[in-house]
């Protein structure tokens, strides 16, 4: 029995898993999931230092003739002190004088002499100090469990001294495709015969979003050819597959799955495209079957799909974030069920595309965003607000947020 949309998404986004882990080089964790909480062992600045080029003094002798005492450079373990009417020559980075009140940029004194400077501009107490721990303090949480980790994120290890970091494997997908009127895009077709272009969609999806995915053919229309497919992928954390679940009598994808002890989880969604979708598992292996229409398939995929993958991931953001804008006209819609509108979010506003058949290819190719109706939605006037999910780019929270587009 097909349940809402909402109950899908509570049931995907709180799957249980026993993700895996390996450690790795901090140069190759660009957008992997961390495995472990990172507490800073070292405060930045470690010691107050430098903000620019100039003279370290005492505040209180602002305005005294100075006496130069010393030089201090980056690096140095210089622990010379100042003295009433004295100041120390230091670079950018160097460690401060403990009793240092204030940084003079040396662009803002007077050269009296070889040993000898007089303050030009007005000085504020503490200025150009960079002070212990006001970046980074020790005992710090820096990155979480179910952080993706990116160039900033290595920025904090490295400054650390991290070397290696545990992230979570990356999920293995499986993707396989099955109906005999359809031949994949490197076979030859016959005038009856359609290509099939959900397997290369789904395989590239899948990659794009950071997984490890394999291909392992095209099942014939025959309960025992889907069980030897699914039978070889149980190795895997997702099975990814489209079609053969509706009433159809060559439609035997749900038997093949029903004989091997399938644990059924979602049994249809309440959402327009994309009702006959299936998501349940065998033994560890999840499996997603998506519906067979191309634009339907790859929609539901972009909802419900990322969601999954985002999990399987071990990403702490599972839940759709959303970008509130205006649609750009006026559009007018069936009621009674959600409903996902794909389309283009240039900046500004979002376009409606004018195909949005489900059967369609050619769609998602010049759209970067998706609204998702409520089922009370009859009629949007033009500037009126919708929350678009973005296509191109992943965009989740770690809070769920209501993404439906309301009149």
């Amino acid at each position: 029995m097909a349940i809402s949309v909402d109950a899908a998404i509570d049931i995907i986004s709180n799957i249980k898993l026993k993700l895996k882990f390996e450690i790795i080089a901090i140069e190759e964790a660009q957008n992997r999931i961390c495995a472990q909480e990172v507490i800073a062992t070292s405060s930045l600045p470690k010691f107050d230092n430098s903000a620019m080029d100039g003279y370290a003094i005492i505040y209180s002798d602002k305005n005294n003739e100075l006496e130069v005492i010393d030089t201090i450079f980056a690096g140095d373990d210089n622990h010379t002190i100042l003295k009433e009417n004295t100041c120390i020559k230091i670079m950018t980075g160097a460690r401060v004088p403990k009793n240092t009140t204030a940084i003079i940029p040396k662009e803002d004194i007077q050269t009296i002499s070889d040993k000898k400077i007089k303050i030009l501009e007005n000085v504020k107490e503490f200025q150009h100090i960079r002070f212990i721990g006001e970046d980074i303090r020790s005992g710090e949480k820096l990155i979480d469990i179910g952080d993706e980790l990116n160039f900033a994120k290595i920025t904090l290890l490295a400054s650390q001294g991290i070397s290696h970091i545990k992230v979570y494997k990356k999920p293995k997908i499986v993707v396989f495709s099955s109906g005999e009127e359809l031949k994949l895009h490197y076979e030859k077709i016959q005038d009856h015969q359609i290509y099939n272009s959900n397997t290369p969609t789904l395989f590239a999806r899948v990659k794009e979003l950071g997984c490890d995915v394999t291909f392992i053919g095209q099942a014939k229309d025959t309960i025992e050819d889907i069980k030897r497919l699914v039978l070889n992928s149980l190795d895997a954390d997702l099975i990814v597959t489209s079609g053969g679940v509706s009433v159809g009598d060559a439609d035997f994808t749900r038997d093949a799955f029903n004989e091997l002890d399938f644990e059924t989880l979602i049994d249809g969604i309440m959402i327009k495209p994309g009702k006959p979708t299936i998501f349940g598992k065998i033994d560890n292996t999840f499996i997603l079957n998506l519906p067979g229409n191309p634009l339907a398939s790859a929609l539901i995929f972009e909802l419900f799909g990322k969601i999954l993958i985002q999990k399987l991931l071990g990403s702490n953001e599972v839940h759709p974030a959303y970008i509130e804008t205006k649609i750009s006209e006026d559009f007018k819609t069936r009621k009674g069920r959600i409903t996902i509108i794909p389309g283009t979010f240039n900046g500004v506003s979002f376009y409606v595309s004018k195909k949005r058949s489900p059967g369609m290819v050619s769609i998602l190719a010049d759209c970067n965003s998706l609204i998702i109706l409520d089922e009370s939605v009859e009629y949007l006037k033009k500037d009126s607000k919708v929350k678009i999910l973005p296509i191109n780019w992943k965009f989740f929270s770690k809070e769920k947020k209501d993404f439906l587009s309301n009149e």
